[in-house]
């Protein structure tokens, strides 16, 4: 079973996570977490913390000579501004995020505490995670990437950068749709035995654990309420040469909480950044008097960051997954369970 844990504060020292449960026997190129951190760090909308950070990861642990020796991977991300301490507090809350939530939760009297963690910050270390999981999935020919559908309800790049533009203009900020694809995975992931351990129940409770995410879905998703049954299912068809199959996948490759050989299609909403530079009206919580909202250093979109992020997550439920079907300790091990699988569905 992989599982991972992550620390670190938007303006603390450093980020931080540790993975357990990678197998042993996988080369790990470092420079593709990098890489993939700044894919994190791109896109229309982004802001000045993108500029200050140039994220780099250290792997501390985990392995020898760059393959996974099964025990637990750190890593590291230093943070360029680790000024925590010396930030000034903050007493207005933004509406929409989780200041004001946080704040009544844990008795604090200094929003920061709470805005620190909750920061999209994290996510950069989660990225890191991913990529590990990302190179176990390769070695299975199973990919996983993103695409962003719509910013602003503009759906071409030319519409979408225009529209960020605008919200720059007026101080604003936007959310949009983006979706996250993974291809090659087998029939046989998850299982329908239990609630928790469905892999689309997994896959949603990972992507909307992503700050800003407010709706998923899987496939057809939402258009499935208007059509009728027979216009909905993926009618089964085989051959010796494709062994099972389909012409459509309306499912998005999910069917009872199990992955069913197809692609697996996720769609995915996110809300508008929380801190406007023009801020909404709320309360000083020190007085409970009237005041504008805690204006951050914040981005203007990061609908395609989040795609990067949700990949991550996406890669992380899928190793999992197919750990949890194929064995967990040595990865030549698991390809020849995986290869031995392989005959016996085809």
């Amino acid at each position: 079973m992989l599982r991972y844990l992550t620390a670190g504060e938007s303006h603390g020292k450093a980020l931080v996570a540790i993975l357990e449960g990678m197998p042993a026997g996988l080369k790990v190129d470092a420079s593709r977490i990098n890489q993939e951190l700044k894919r994190r760090q791109s896109g229309l909308g982004r802001g000045k913390r993108m500029q200050i950070e140039p994220d780099t990861a250290q792997i501390l642990s985990g392995l020898k000579k760059g393959i996974t020796l099964a025990s637990p991977i750190s890593l590291l991300i230093e943070n360029r501004d680790s000024s925590i301490e010396k930030l000034h507090k903050v007493s207005c809350p933004r509406p929409g995020h989780a200041d004001l939530a946080g704040f009544l939760k844990y008795g604090f009297d200094d929003i920061r505490n709470v805005l620190e963690r909750a920061s999209a910050r994290e996510t950069a270390v989660r990225v890191g995670i991913g990529v590990i999981c990302k190179i176990l999935l390769d070695e299975f020919k199973i990919k996983v990437f993103s695409r962003v559908l719509s910013i602003g309800g503009e759906s071409d790049y030319q519409g979408m950068r225009e529209k960020v533009y605008e919200a720059m203009a007026k101080k604003d900020t936007l959310g949009g749709v983006f979706e996250v694809i993974a291809k090659g995975v087998p029939a046989g992931l998850g299982t329908y035995v239990h609630s928790d351990r469905r892999l689309d129940s997994r896959i949603a409770q990972s992507v909307t654990s992503i700050p800003g995410i407010k709706a998923v879905e899987f496939g057809l998703g939402f258009g499935y309420a208007d059509r009728f049954g027979s216009e909905s299912h993926d009618a089964i068809y085989h051959s010796r040469a494709k062994g099972y199959f389909r012409t459509t996948n309306n499912a998005g490759g999910l069917e009872g909480g199990i992955s069913n050989g197809q692609d697996i299609v996720v769609r995915v909403c996110m809300k508008p950044i929380c801190t406007l530079l023009k801020p909404l009206d709320s309360v000083d919580v020190k007085t409970g008097k009237s005041a504008k909202a805690a204006v951050e250093r914040a981005d203007i979109c990061v609908v395609e960051a989040a795609g990067v992020i949700a990949e991550a997550g996406l890669a992380y439920v899928l190793a999992d997954a197919f750990l949890e079907k194929f064995g967990a300790d040595s990865l030549a091990d698991i390809k020849k369970a995986y290869a031995a699988y392989q005959k016996r569905i085809k």
